[in-house]
């Protein structure tokens, strides 16, 4: 089958790229665009707390008011307000509520703090959704607007609260996008550079990839559009890294088999086709194992993980089609002349680092596995350290206004002033509360560990609902105010609950101790599931149940040791008190998804090698020698683009580009090329079992349109 592809796209070669220009504009120009969310709550199943007690709020108090930012005012002395201070702090906030901005329908004086240091003015949206991405853009033509107004004050003031963290969380990485696109251009173009020595090599791939993620994303919006699929905020991000990593990758598997099958005297065109042949069904299994692990998330609880899963699919699976069809029609056309003006490619290079490394597994395959397998064990040690940190405010710059603005208001508010809890009563029957219950129950509220302030009772109009705001003495997304809302908060409200009624805690930190359940449960579900259909993909393509075994048990070693190392780094010498939530989900999807392309790679070319019927030593020293070049090229320009990322202000970023970053040069530098290799060489024919597809086997000589053409076998066994 990939014989058949491969000779449609390198003899057609205009009707092949026409079609995907065709499709790339097509689509740039009707497919519609990602409907973004940022709101945590849509993610989350309706039966989970924190999303009916949102529910219920919206249906009882639809008119409730909550400030989507805060204006934190304090005397620029660090002195206590004066009465004329006070004026004016509501000067201000008036004159801000005058400009009209954007989804803000005032600006009011709120509480001044009992020291007497500290005020504020609540910011009140027209919109419930407080991740409205107008909001944001208001919040900042506030704070110049405020300017003017404090000049003749002795008054400074910053704006806090979820508004202005969503602003200033999306300024400090705004430029993560380009920087992360710019960082995957240079490494592509300059590693290709020096690979090929070509300039034609170095550029096409960013072009090729650049049409493909324009038919990727227009695919996705489609589908987003027919099938009512949302996407994450950050998708777009991950889509590039996925697109130009995964590309990359499968397009250097072509032409390093491309210029192999050149060196042996075949034509330009054959050689082509030959490569796909050959390389077709290693990049198709690998793709397929990338596709299965990104599907997985269809079963994950949380909604932001089902819409990543598709979206990424469909990426890897328009990057398949473009590395079989594509990218061999574009080489068909430029032959020989894409590797100039370099000769380098007529004969076969030295390569010392990649022979090195195929002698010493050959010769002494027990020691490099035990000590390959040993350093991925101690790393993994880490892994059980693990913390998950929830609190995405702690790990943006303490320089940022809303950070600085929440530690002011700190000084004279609980914590928790920003973003109270919310706590619903509810009667199950349809009689209107009792006053006297409404009054014990916040008693009992207020008596909690971990509550600084419980406002009076709101009852909707008919009574039957009743509204409390719990203002915590933790930030909303501090571990503290996450364990008390999903814990002694919600167990004391349940179980305070008069006869007849029932009570459900809702507000920020309600919905993140439901997304850290949600996530507990994803991880138990589908990470295994996950495994089990890599497996099976390994297993279809290799015809062995013993390889799969072991490659999967290597895959999960490495998981470890990349975790376990991040958890070294920034908790244990850092000292971060934990890593972000998200960590183990985003090492899954690019270490163990995209980085079992490598061990795939690399066992299928044991697999080739061994049926030339040479000897075990002779098959790990050509396969290791022969893939190490391209495994080693394809992982650095991955684990360079995320290495970027360290670059970044924010501890997030920074712990995601390590982690996935180290993860891919282990993967490849310790797994691929030492520990899969040596514990195949020390099975030997078992590795193969049942169907032992290590058995000798004479491949026929393909025929061309000027007769027989020599392949790598043949030229191989005539050495």
């Amino acid at each position: 089958m990939f014989r058949r592809v491969g000779r449609f796209a390198v003899h057609r070669p205009w009707l092949t790229i026409a079609a995907w220009i065709i499709a790339a504009v097509a689509l740039a120009l009707l497919a519609p665009g990602l409907k973004s969310t940022t709101d945590e709550t849509e993610f989350l199943p309706s039966h989970y707390e924190s999303v009916r007690a949102g529910n219920l709020q919206e249906k009882s108090f639809p008119k409730t008011e909550q400030p989507a930012a805060i204006a934190v005012f304090k005397r620029a002395d660090g002195g206590k307000l004066t009465p004329e201070d006070r004026r004016d702090v509501a000067t201000v906030a008036t004159g801000l509520q005058d400009k009209h901005r954007d989804k803000v329908g005032k600006v009011v004086p709120g509480a001044v703090a009992p020291n007497g240091e500290i005020a504020l003015a609540n910011i009140i949206a027209t919109t419930k959704n407080s991740y409205d991405e107008k909001l944001p853009d208001s919040v900042k033509q506030l704070r110049e607007d405020a300017k003017p107004l404090l000049e003749k004050t002795h008054l400074k003031m910053g704006i806090t609260g979820q508004a202005a963290t969503t602003l200033d969380s999306k300024e400090s990485s705004g430029n993560t996008d380009a920087m992360i696109m710019s960082a995957t251009f240079l490494l592509i173009i300059v590693l290709l550079l020096i690979i090929f020595r070509s300039p034609l090599i170095a550029i096409l791939p960013v072009i090729i990839i650049g049409i493909v993620f324009t038919v990727a994303t227009g695919l996705i919006g489609t589908a987003a559009s027919a099938g009512g699929l949302k996407a994450d905020s950050s998708i777009s991000a991950i889509l590039i890294v996925v697109l130009f990593g995964v590309g990359t990758d499968y397009i250097l598997f072509l032409l390093f088999r491309y210029r192999e099958h050149l060196r042996e005297g075949q034509e330009p065109k054959q050689a082509l086709v030959n490569a796909v042949e050959r390389i077709g069904e290693t990049i198709a299994s690998a793709a397929g194992a990338v596709i299965v692990a990104f599907l997985a998330l269809l079963l994950s609880t949380m909604g932001m993980m089902r819409a990543m899963g598709p979206s990424l699919a469909i990426s890897v699976a328009v990057t398949l089609v473009a590395a079989l069809t594509l990218v061999p029609a574009v080489f068909s056309l430029l032959g020989r002349k894409a590797f100039w003006p370099s000769k380098a490619w007529q004969k076969q290079p030295r390569n010392r680092f990649a022979n090195g490394v195929g002698g010493l597994v050959s010769r002494r395959p027990g020691v490099v596995g035990v000590l390959s397998a040993a350093v991925l064990a101690v790393l993994a040690v880490g892994a059980f350290g693990f913390k998950s940190e929830f609190d995405t405010t702690s790990q943006l710059p303490q320089k940022l206004e809303s950070v600085q603005a929440m530690k002011d208001m700190q000084r004279g508010f609980a914590a928790g002033q920003s973003d109270p809890a919310m706590v619903y009563l509810k009667s199950k029957d349809g009689a209107r509360l009792d006053k006297a219950q409404l009054d014990a129950f916040r008693a009992k509220l207020a008596e909690i560990d971990g509550v600084g302030q419980t406002a009076p009772a709101v009852a909707n109009p008919d009574g039957t609902v009743a509204q409390y705001s719990v203002i915590l003495k933790y930030r909303p997304t501090e571990d503290k105010a996450i364990e008390l809302a999903g814990g002694d908060l919600r167990d004391a409200a349940h179980k305070a609950a008069p006869s007849g009624t029932e009570a459900v805690v809702g507000g920020t930190s309600a919905v993140l101790a439901d997304i850290e359940d949600a996530v507990a449960h994803d991880y138990k579900l589908v990470f295994p599931v996950a495994g089990l259909a890599i497996m099976i993909i390994l297993g279809l393509l290799l015809r062995s149940l013993v390889a799969p075994l072991y490659l999967m048990i290597s895959v999960a070693l490495g998981f470890g040791a990349t975790l376990g190392a991040t958890v070294w780094l920034f908790q244990d010498m850092q000292h971060k008190h934990g890593l972000l939530f998200m960590l183990p989900v985003i090492v899954y999807l690019f270490v163990v998804a995209i980085g079992t392309d490598y061990n795939i790679l690399m066992v299928a070319r044991l697999r080739e090698e061994v049926r030339k019927g040479v000897s075990a030593r002779q098959a790990i020293r050509t396969a290791v020698s022969q893939s190490a070049p391209t495994i080693a090229s394809a992982a650095i320009i991955l684990a360079g683009t995320f290495g970027v990322l360290m670059l970044a202000e924010n501890s997030m970023l920074q712990q995601m580009g390590f982690a996935v970053a180290f993860g891919i040069l282990l993967t490849a530098f310790v797994m691929a090329m030492l520990l899969v290799p040596t514990i195949t060489s020390l099975l030997g024919h078992k590795a193969w079992w049942p169907g032992h597809q290590d058995a000798p086997r004479e491949a026929p000589a393909p025929l061309t349109e000027g007769g027989p053409q020599r392949t790598a076998d043949s030229t191989h066994a005539h050495r």
